[in-house]
């Protein structure tokens, strides 16, 4: 039970500790019991505070879902002092982004709250799209696009809608590999994942054409003449 000042409402610092602490009694019961079986009673009693201090500060079970569903994701993004944006070329560039993101995407907590969402999409439709809103999915759309827009205009790539191409990219880039972490099919191995942002990149970037053919070697003597 949290402490609270003598006569007067908790400290700011006691405020900000509670908050945590409901936090982390949410996120343990919605990534183990699933968002169905979870409570805001089961949250408050876990806490050691009644429900009215929780609808204080959340005004619904799916409120606290959206909290926690953010925080886990700013946990999982890069420190600020990371750099994103970092390579010789367009190719490194999404490479380095592609292993940023799969890092990301596989990380225990991410694949705890996505098979949370695949098994309550039935009955709690509305967690799929409440995680888009709260999710990275549109910010890694939005800088992906951006890398491409920049070579589009210096001619360098051929894109007409680049905001599509960044969707297909990141779902290239996580989405067979989270699949089969969650147990659909054999997870990868490290060296799999490893080599997996450099294949993504060159499938992407250069897909199914052909090379154009090499024109033959001329011979010494046939240059000569």
């Amino acid at each position: 039970m949290q402490q609270v000042r003598q006569g007067g409402r908790p400290s700011r610092e006691a405020s900000e500790r509670l908050g945590e602490q409901i936090l982390d009694a949410a996120t343990a019961l919605f990534l183990t019991n699933g968002f169905g079986a979870t409570s805001v009673e089961a949250v408050a009693q876990r806490v050691g505070i009644a429900k009215r201090t929780f609808y204080h500060r959340y005004p619904d079970k799916s409120a606290l879902f959206a909290a926690v569903a953010q925080r886990i994701i700013a946990r999982l993004r890069p420190a600020a002092s990371v750099p994103l944006i970092e390579g010789a070329d367009l190719a490194a560039i999404l490479e380095r982004l592609a292993a940023i993101i799969l890092r990301a995407a596989l990380s225990p907590q991410a694949i705890a709250l996505r098979r949370l969402i695949v098994a309550e999409s039935a009955r709690f439709p509305e967690l799929a799209g409440m995680l888009a809103r709260e999710g990275s999915t549109e910010e890694a759309v939005a800088l992906i696009a951006g890398v491409l827009d920049r070579d589009v205009k210096a001619g360098r790539i051929a894109l007409v809608d680049t905001d599509f191409a960044a969707r297909e990219f990141l779902h290239m880039v996580i989405a067979l590999p989270q699949g089969r972490a969650m147990g659909l099919g054999h997870p990868l191995a490290r060296h799999e994942l490893e080599q997996w942002p450099r294949k993504v990149v060159d499938l992407f970037l250069h897909g199914c054409r052909v090379a154009p053919a090499k024109a033959p070697r001329r011979s010494r003597a046939a240059v000569a003449r």
